[in-house]
């Protein structure tokens, strides 16, 4: 079976998701997810969004 790619993503779990990514409290499986949803070659080093 391929792969599907999203359709929609729930954006308080996304927020949520980036939080703990930058902050590196995401298993391996979540940080590979964060990482194909934003289409990220790598682990960054600055943030990914804005803090206010």
């Amino acid at each position: 079976m391929a792969p599907r790619s999203p359709q929609w993503v729930n954006t308080p779990v996304l927020m949520e998701a980036l939080d703990r990514y930058e902050q590196q409290r995401l298993p391996r499986s979540m940080q590979l997810w964060v990482q194909a949803v934003l289409e990220l070659d790598r682990p960054s080093t600055a943030p990914l969004r804005p803090h206010c």
